[in-house]
């Protein structure tokens, strides 16, 4: 019963927590809202409206979800349908007044005198302001009552524990020794067994017992077996891909070269009996299998992405200023700020690196071409970033562009194949990290991402 008080009380808090977490989401984007009304009619300046237009899509949402976290009978959902109230009627003014701004007619003036001077708006948001504090004023009372509770419950656990535990040694003291030396050592060899699980070595726990830990043990070799034959599944997934591997960077680059080496000794032998046409259409072949040489290596760089190397403590600076000398032309400006040292795995975050710094150049402008890396560090996480003047990414494209074999050149420009980004997407989730673009046509692009350290981890 106290176990079960306990749990009561720990769940309510529990749910309270995400009932006041909805409720600061809900009333900060209620906030937002407000502020982007008030910048737009200031300035008419229709991009204030955005966090207005996503409020209108999201505090539905947010209603209809705090509706399913509180009880439907308590003061709580009143006040919470009152919010909702308010928050139409403000979105009914509100909307009046941006359409007038936006058509600049005489309404505009006639609610700017008459409901904007007035302080409609502003009487309608002080009382959700003030709902929003009375409804956490009640959340917080009650979840203060509810701690004062569990923690009373855990006392009154504590000291029937002691009780038992002293009834239990003044009966039996042997009985009870010998009881717990067993149980002991049968919890011993299945922690044991879960510690070896957790290092790759999949035991059983022999346990020939019947009560509830002989469960526990039949249910801790099942996962065991289970992790066994799902890790050898994956490690026989990984020895056919490379050998998937093996077979293209062999047996399908030989018929390129083939094909390349034949066009050379046409073009070599029968040059004066070629046709200019004829000649055009043999220089377009080269150009197929080097791009088709290119795609290979590329999908054998994307297969090769989940290969675990040792981390190692990596200077990022020096790592930049390496692949920037082989890959950077030396007519580009150049600029790289004091990087860190992480411990990392150096390969995939040097493949990282190549393919942005890579992506960079081929998409800089002809005209003072311009690179610059830089980094932040947030908490134990570095968030790097590569930017370039070039030519920039329509919107459209942002996410398009780290998807397998998408480009934003021709198809038959070799050096663009589609998988660079790709690549780089890959690795990225692979780490658990995050990576976004930022940028617009003829405006340059900056590509940010995240990377941990994984020695502080």
């Amino acid at each position: 019963m106290l176990s079960l008080k306990v749990n009561q009380n720990s769940q309510f808090l529990s749910k309270s927590e995400a009932v006041i977490r909805n409720s600061n989401k809900t009333h900060r984007a209620i906030l937002q809202m407000q502020s982007a009304v008030r910048g737009y009619l200031l300035t008419n300046d229709t991009t204030y409206l955005a966090p207005y237009y996503s409020g209108i899509q999201k505090v539905p949402d947010f209603f209809v979800e705090q509706h399913t976290l509180i009880d439907s009978n308590t003061i709580q959902a009143s006040i919470l349908d009152s919010i909702s109230i308010l928050h139409a009627e403000w979105l009914s003014y509100t909307s009046k007044l941006i359409r007038a701004r936006r058509e600049n007619s005489k309404t505009y003036q006639y609610l700017l005198d008459n409901k904007l001077k007035m302080h409609i708006g502003k009487n309608i948001n002080d009382s959700i302001t003030k709902k929003f504090k009375s409804f956490e004023r009640i959340e917080y009372k009650t979840r203060a009552h509810h701690s004062e509770m569990l923690l009373h419950s855990l006392s009154k656990t504590r000291t029937y524990s002691l009780v038992f535990l002293s009834l239990t040694i003044f009966v039996g003291i042997c009985s009870t020794s010998y009881i717990v030396i067993m149980i002991t050592k049968r919890i011993n060899s299945m922690v044991r067994v879960a510690d070896t699980i957790s290092k790759g070595r999949f035991t059983i726990v022999q346990d020939f017992k019947n009560d509830e830990l002989s469960a526990l043990a039949s249910s801790l070799n099942i996962m065991s077996r289970r992790l066994e034959k799902n890790i050898q599944e994956l490690e026989n997934k990984n020895e056919e891909l490379n050998k998937f591997a093996y077979v293209v960077s062999h047996d399908l680059k030989a018929p390129l070269r083939g094909i390349y080496n034949v066009i050379s000794w046409i073009e070599e032998d029968l040059s004066n009996e070629l046709s200019p046409a004829l000649k055009d259409y043999l220089d377009i072949i080269p150009q197929r299998t080097q791009r088709m040489e290119a795609l290979i290596n590329g999908l054998l760089d994307y297969a090769r992405i989940n290969r675990k190397t040792n981390p190692e403590l990596v200077d990022t600076n020096a790592l930049v200023r390496e692949i920037t000398q082989s890959i950077v032309p030396r007519e580009f400006k150049l600029d790289v700020n004091n990087l860190p040292e992480i411990f990392t795995e150096r390969l995939k975050l040097e493949q990282v690196f190549s393919n942005l710094i890579s992506n960079a150049v081929k998409y800089s402008k002809p005209e003072k071409p311009h690179i610059e890396i830089k980094c932040e560090k947030i908490g134990n996480v570095y968030e790097f970033s590569v930017k370039d003047n070039g030519i920039g990414i329509d919107p459209e494209y942002h996410q398009r562009i780290f998807e397998i074999f998408q480009t934003l050149r021709e198809k038959n420009e070799m050096e663009s194949t589609g998988i660079g980004l790709a690549i780089v997407k890959k690795i990225i989730d692979e780490q658990g990290e995050t990576i976004h673009v930022q940028s617009k046509i003829g405006q340059g692009t900056e590509f940010t991402f995240t990377w941990r350290n994984t020695k502080a981890v």
